[in-house]
């Protein structure tokens, strides 16, 4: 059986997501993107030279999945553990330039803010760099994360929580039981 939905039925769904809070448990990075033309070889080593053109930072990983749900109409919360570092400053500048609350972010010196660095000479991918710790947050940090982030489910009351786990290890098997 098929069901089928009035187009009231379906606005008065999303009127009621409008009015909803979701957490977004997870690991969260800065997609770079580095175009440019290739015109010549390296004379150092076989290797293109890409003769950058444009560069732009984009919320990627479970941030990705955080401007979904604003998109959809709801109030997203992130919550991750970042670094005290460069890549960080970008990653919260480009959640303040999107609205979006950065008070579920975690910051630590023990891991870096990943960032993932693509280059691309035209529509061709030529390279992807990738600054990360992938080991599982632990320890600590760990008990310290999932302190921060009772504080900010609480407060926030939050209707539901999304893991979104891309295995740079935020989401560990604690986390997940104790949130």
């Amino acid at each position: 059986m098929t069901a089928s939905f009035q187009t009231h039925e379906i606005r008065a769904v999303f009127a009621e997501f409008n009015q909803k809070c979701i957490a977004v448990v997870g690991d969260v990075m800065v997609d770079s993107y580095i175009w440019g033309s290739v015109e010549r070889i390296s004379p150092e080593a076989p290797v293109p030279i890409l003769n950058c053109s444009k560069r732009e930072d984009r919320l990627g990983g479970a941030a990705n999945v955080v401007l979904n749900i604003k998109a959809l109409g709801a109030r997203p919360l992130t919550l991750s553990v970042i670094g005290t570092d460069d890549t960080s400053i970008v990653f919260k500048q480009r959640m303040e330039a999107n609205q979006l609350h950065t008070g579920g972010l975690f910051e630590s010196s023990e891991r870096p803010t990943t960032r993932k660095t693509r280059m691309l000479g035209g529509k061709q991918q030529l390279l992807r760099v990738d600054e990360e710790i992938t080991d599982l947050i632990s320890g600590k940090l760990e008990s310290d994360f999932i302190a921060h982030c009772i504080l900010q489910l609480n407060a926030q009351k939050v209707d539901a929580l999304i893991f979104q786990d891309y295995d740079k290890g935020v989401v560990t098997q604690r986390v997940i039981a104790e949130l």
